[in-house]
């Protein structure tokens, strides 16, 4: 492409400080270097992770940033050593990465890739160290190594499933909860409990398999409880999704003793302390974490994108709002408001 090794001045979401207003500004975006690729966005969509990062109320603060990770796009031009993808290429960028070569790739039971794995911190590039995106000649840092929230970016390159007949509780009817729920009901869930504390939430869960709704606030005693009680001792698996500390307590204490899983997703406070008896532990509960549903980027997501092409897994029932670019603060005012689970903001717009 013409714009390959030169500087490309785009349209970028920034955001200044904490909690602020994203603004719209022309920014400059370096060519990739050495294993790297710079990528035309499409589409990107807003995740609770990036409100999360912008607030930044339970983590280090670096801004100005560039936020966003869940988009689609097109391979502009690549860098050195890049063998894998040319330009054209369309692309799903991904915040974690597969090597292929350290001793996490090489594990079946593992996708936490030594080379490439996630750093909320860290807003530069590994092989070098500077950030790809500039204002006026001052930096502006990467997020998660995506930073989708620009018409153009660069980027690098490199669960506990359900079992049929399973009763299953997920905890926060958000868009993450939602996925869980859907893969449950794929995977042959007999029973899928959803938890959450607004009610209004049920009704549209029922489309990803929700069998049973409970609202904490409607009860007098822990939610936990309740859930025992109404699976004859708990559940097969719960899945918590809100990364509030009562909830991953909850959906550990409302698993079964001898096989239940309780499986934590979302991300707590810094200073959050999960606390249970250690009977719980002692009678069989096994508590485990999931990072990107435990999926290799490069092995396990070209199957999902199968599934998609193949129409057994529908997203756009994900999808309850769609916005241009120019009014990706509204995308944020829905996500605080509790209103759609993605909202995805056209960059041609």
């Amino acid at each position: 492409m013409a714009t390959a090794g030169k500087v490309i001045k785009c349209k970028a979401a920034v955001a200044w400080e904490a909690g602020k207003p994203l603004s719209i500004e022309e920014v400059e975006v370096a060519p990739p270097q050495a294993m790297e690729v710079r990528v035309k966005i499409l589409y990107t969509a807003l995740c609770h992770t990036d409100v999360y990062f912008w607030e930044a109320k339970g983590q280090t603060p670096v801004f100005p940033r560039i936020l966003g990770h869940e988009a689609g796009g097109i391979v502009e031009s690549v860098g050195e050593g890049v063998t894998e993808l040319v330009p054209g290429d369309h692309v799903l960028p991904v915040f974690t990465g597969e090597c292929k070569e350290c001793a996490h790739c090489k594990s079946e039971e593992s996708n936490l890739c030594d080379l490439l794995r996630i750093n909320v911190d860290r807003g530069v590039m590994i092989g070098d160290g500077q950030s790809r995106f500039t204002i006026d000649g001052k930096p502006i840092f990467h997020f998660v190594g995506t930073s989708t929230f620009s018409e153009y970016t660069v980027i690098h390159v490199l669960v506990r499933r359900s079992k049929k007949g399973s009763t299953v509780a997920i905890f926060g009817l958000g868009a993450v909860g939602l996925a869980a729920m859907e893969g449950a009901r794929m995977a042959g869930a007999s029973r899928i409990i959803g938890v959450d504390l607004n009610p209004a939430k049920y009704e549209q869960a029922k489309k990803f398999g929700c069998t049973d709704f409970v609202n904490p606030k409607d009860y007098t005693k822990p939610v936990q409880e309740v859930l025992v009680e109404m699976t004859n001792g708990g559940l097969d698996r719960a899945v918590e999704c809100t990364g509030h500390i009562d909830a991953m307590i909850a959906a550990f204490e409302c698993v079964h003793d001898g096989w239940g899983v309780a499986v934590l997703v979302g991300v707590p406070h810094k200073e959050a302390v999960f606390k249970t008896h250690p009977m719980n532990f002692l009678n069989e509960r096994t508590l485990k974490g999931t990072f990107f549903g435990n999926y290799k980027p490069r092995t396990d997501l070209p199957e999902v994108v199968e599934m998609y092409m193949r129409k057994e897994l529908d997203l756009e029932k994900f999808i309850t709002h769609s916005v241009p670019f120019s009014q990706i603060n509204t995308a944020f005012d829905l996500m605080l408001k509790g209103e759609g689970l993605r909202c995805v903001m056209r960059m041609d717009e």
